[in-house]
């Protein structure tokens, strides 16, 4: 039998040969030649050789495979991503659920088994359901109540009975995604993309109980199993210690402070983007309208943004209402607020990290431990102010949950939360043109008001945006044309990059300028843009090329990755190779 085993199975005359011998021994039964596969059967002696040692681990062994040490290798396929994005994630899970196995297991007699039962609990994680599971944001449960002459203050400017403000956001409901258009004017300037329940690419502000898979000295890094296709990586700056708990002397090194296997709480900062995992943080940070939680921290600010003024006092509230052991941070949207309004901030987020510290304590690494609201409840809560002259949902039930958020935390702008009329003839992107200005932002070619044209090609390391004059031949003379046209393109260049989110290094190529007080302007003119966009930018001199270098914190994959897919017949590259030459 062991010479059949060591046999290729392309093989199958050993098989056959084996099983006749045995049939011509007289003292054989006759129902020994009838094999139930090479893995064992019902009524199979096995050999106490070797050969039991092949096969053994085979019967037993757990058919996921264990955690890569690199994260190229043995990654999950695309098609159990896929399985992950339409199954929605259970808490406990470190990759997609593997498929039940069909066989039957030795020993049986083919009958299926009482196993489903069995499996089905695991993945709920010991009965119980991953929602009842994680931590919810918290709520007040009655709105805060504020004097007329208050909410008059903040109500913002109206014109004839009508709100009036420099922005203006669309939320379109669909069964697969929500997509949010914020307008400036009438021109399209921030687009957002949500799905629901996308626990493995939308996870920023998440937070986890991970598990340590190991730790990388020489990046000064580990890698962390918080449940998601991609272990997720914790730099050395963000390990958060208590000095007097590290033995060796010196600097305190990633290895001193991490182990693997180790259960850690942290918090996603960043997306995963390609092929890079989620960047985490052991900082934990949770935002309200009006201060920013730091749990077990002694961070304490007040933003910058607002006057000397409105800091001091704001600070002699903040003496008040700071909670002991734990940090605090107030945001620009806190000016004008009352100390009973900060209070209960603050509260709410107390009452939600202790919510949080409670999931914790009974859940396994990796974890889901507190998700962030639908995405837009989140753009409400950074975004929404008295410069915006409304909010226009098309959902009845996301109306409804934006409407009782906006009236317990800002009353005063309740009344420009909308819903969109279902009656109107159009769809409410078409109704604001955003459809048309949606496709143009997909293009690779925009075109300026004077005829001029930018070029906009992104690459694995960086983005190339290329300044053209196009059909624009001027009036005057060349050195005014190319000035006027790169004017043009400084402010379409900062509007496209945060309309299409773009992010990492982006070096643009301007028409040459002879005159160095026009490139000075142009220069000036582009920073004065890129002033009205929230993501930190970094913007470098034109150098002698006339390129301008600069860069702009990456926060997602971008407004394009979100509405298309790589090519699966050229991977991406945008050519196809002719094989009849190769």
């Amino acid at each position: 039998m062991s010479e059949a085993i060591s046999e290729p199975p392309v093989e199958p005359e050993a098989g056959v040969t084996s099983g006749s011998d045995d049939a011509g021994d007289a003292s054989a039964p006759p129902h020994k030649p009838r094999r139930r596969g090479s893995r064992g059967g019902r009524n199979r002696k096995r050999p106490a050789s070797g050969a039991a040692a092949v096969e053994t681990p085979s019967d037993d062994a757990d058919p996921r495979p264990e955690l890569p040490e690199r994260m190229s290798e043995n990654r999950p396929s695309a098609e159990a991503a896929e399985r992950a994005l339409v199954r929605k994630p259970q808490i406990g899970d470190s990759r997609p659920a593997p498929a039940r196995s069909s066989r039957p297991s030795p020993g049986s007699d083919g009958d299926e088994a009482p196993a489903p039962a069995r499996k089905r609990r695991r993945r709920g994680g010991r009965g119980r359901s991953a929602a009842a599971r994680t931590a919810e944001a918290a709520r007040d449960d009655e709105p805060v109540e504020l004097d007329e002459e208050t909410l008059e203050r903040r109500r913002g400017r109206e014109r004839k009975g009508r709100p009036v403000g420099r922005y203006l956001m669309c939320v379109h409901v669909r069964p697969h995604a929500t997509q949010i258009a914020v307008l400036e004017g009438r021109s399209l300037i921030e687009f957002y993309v949500s799905r629901p329940q996308d626990d493995i690419s939308q996870i920023h502000g998440n937070i986890y109980l991970g598990k340590v898979q190991n730790v990388l000295p020489g990046m000064e890094a580990a890698f962390v199993d918080i449940g998601t296709p991609k272990n997720a990586v914790l730099y050395r700056g963000d390990v958060q210690y208590d000095p007097e708990d590290v033995v060796e002397k010196g600097e305190a090194r990633i290895e001193h402070l991490l182990r693997a296997g180790q259960t850690i709480l942290c918090q996603v900062t960043k997306n995963p983007i390609g092929t890079k995992g989620a960047r985490l943080t052991q900082e934990v940070s949770l935002p309200g309208r009006f201060v920013v939680l730091i749990p077990n921290s002694t961070t304490y600010g007040i933003s910058k943004r607002l006057t000397d003024e409105e800091r001091k006092r704001l600070r002699r509230i903040l003496d008040e209402v700071k909670p002991a052991n734990h940090g605090l941070i107030v945001r620009t949207a806190a000016e004008g607020a009352t100390a009973e309004e900060l209070r209960r901030d603050v509260r709410r987020l107390l009452r939600q990290w202790e919510s949080i510290e409670a999931v914790a304590k009974r859940s396994k690494s990796p974890a889901l431990l507190y998700r962030e609201p639908d995405l837009a409840v989140r753009v409400i809560r950074e975004e929404f102010n008295r410069n915006y002259r409304g909010v226009v949902i098309d959902d009845v039930a996301l109306h409804a949950e934006v409407q009782e958020y906006v009236t317990s935390l800002i009353p005063e702008l309740a009344d420009r939360v909308e819903l969109y009329d279902d009656d109107e003839t159009l769809p409410i992107f078409e109704r604001h043109h955003v459809h048309e200005q949606l496709h143009k932002a997909l293009d690779r070619k925009v075109w300026l008001p004077s005829g001029g044209s930018i070029i906009i090609e992104r690459t694995e390391a960086l983005t190339v945006i290329d300044v053209n004059t196009g059909k624009n031949v001027g009036t005057s003379n060349l050195e005014e044309t190319v000035f006027r046209n790169n004017l043009e393109a400084a402010e379409e260049i900062a509007r496209q990059l945060r309309l299409r989110d773009i992010g990492g290094i982006i070096v643009i190529d301007f028409i040459d300028m002879e005159i160095k007080k026009n490139r000075e302007e142009v220069l000036k003119a582009f920073k004065d843009a890129l002033a009205r966009d929230k993501t930190r930018t970094q913007v470098f001199e034109i150098s002698d090329l006339g390129l301008v270098e600069m860069t702009r914190k990456r926060v997602s994959e971008g407004l394009v990755e979100s509405f298309s897919g790589i090519c699966p017949t050229c991977a991406g590259r945008g050519i196809v190779l002719d094989d009849s030459l190769l």
